[in-house]
């Protein structure tokens, strides 16, 4: 669109048009329950609701800590694999615990040290993919893409590709209660989506109210300005990798716990609707402008849109499509928004 279409469109129009650009997320969040809520039967219910935010929590932990690496212009391929691996660890420390043949014996962590080693596994993956974007300049697609094949070959390494299946624990072991955490509720709450709760708040306030947080924005806005202006690009930039690999690692958590199991191959193209959700929340890919209520938005809207096409009988390929359709869409508003606002401005 030509800066002379835009800038012929009357004041009030152009500003109440940004306005809905700006509110796209939730005004498409709207449509597609009102959508589902007529076309498929039980979509509007409260166990459906449960099920739905249930699936939604995972996208939406993962999308958090994808928001911030595409606020510095950057991106995480690997989240989905560092899911699958980090599931592996907790499952690997509780059926088998920690082999210490030196000594002849097998240390079995209980069920909190089985959750802090695996975060930190996962944490340690997302400073590698830092550390490899800005002490060896790797470009941020091929270092988080080669490590998404190497967390996912050392999932499948752990156990053979097996699955580690009843991951209960035993008392003799003091080792029970993994469950908990994709089971269990807190007043009525499925902690799923009360660990959701607690982590978006917290991001939200990092971002938006912390130095910290105007730093991420001003690096992804202008890296060359931030640096000049005192800004210590290389620590942001490994910092928000290390809140990605962290945010992947809770994700890893919680489906292995409520699958009672952990697979190998649990994650894959989770990845894909971490960013979908940031960039239909308003998050853009250049870098420096998103808001992490955006993103939860976002990841409703994927959310509901894939339950309400399970239930509407559409088939898994034509829901790839829509899918597809949708961020593509998405896109395309980010671009119509930003070149609205700024021809406001001009004129």
């Amino acid at each position: 669109m030509s800066t002379a279409t835009v800038t012929s469109v009357p004041a009030g129009n152009g500003s109440v048009l940004l306005l809905l650009l700006k509110l796209r997320t939730f005004i498409a969040l709207i449509v597609v329950v009102l959508f589902f809520a007529f076309m498929a039967p039980n979509f509007v219910s409260v166990a459906n609701a449960v099920i739905v935010s249930k699936h939604v929590a995972i996208n939406a932990i993962l999308a958090i800590g994808m928001t911030y690496v595409i606020l510095t212009g950057g991106i995480d391929l690997s989240v989905g694999s560092i899911v699958g691996l980090t599931g592996m660890v907790a499952g690997g420390l509780i059926v088998h615990g920690i082999q210490l043949p030196m000594f002849g014996v097998v240390v079995f962590p209980n069920v909190i040290e089985v959750i802090v080693i695996a975060l930190v596994v996962g944490t340690l993956i997302g400073a590698i993919n830092g550390f490899l974007i800005t002490k060896l300049g790797v470009a941020p697609f091929i270092a988080t893409l080669g490590t998404l094949y190497v967390a996912r070959g050392a999932a499948l390494l752990l156990s053979g590709g097996a699955t580690f299946a009843n991951l209960v624990g035993k008392p003799e072991l003091e080792n029970q209660g993994y469950p908990i955490i994709g089971s269990g509720t807190l007043l009525g709450i499925p902690l799923s989506i009360v660990i959701l709760i607690v982590l978006a708040l917290i991001a939200a306030y990092v971002a938006q109210r912390t130095p910290f947080g105007r730093r991420v924005y001003a690096v992804g806005g202008n890296e060359r300005a931030a640096a000049l202006s005192g800004i210590r690009v290389d620590r942001i930039k490994l910092a928000v990798y290390m809140i990605s690999g962290f945010c992947a690692a809770v994700v890893g958590l919680i489906v292995s716990s409520q699958l009672v199991a952990s697979h190998p191959a649990s994650g894959e193209t989770f990845e894909l609707n971490a960013i979908a959700a940031a960039v239909l929340g308003g998050t853009s890919l250049s870098g420096g402008r998103g808001m992490i209520g955006g993103t939860i938005i976002g990841a409703f809207v994927i959310g509901v849109l894939s339950d309400g096409l399970v239930m509407m009988g559409v088939s898994e390929f034509w829901q790839m499509v829509i899918k597809g359709l949708v961020i593509i869409a998405a896109v395309v508003l980010d671009q119509l928004q930003r070149r609205l606002a700024a021809n406001t401005r001009q004129g």
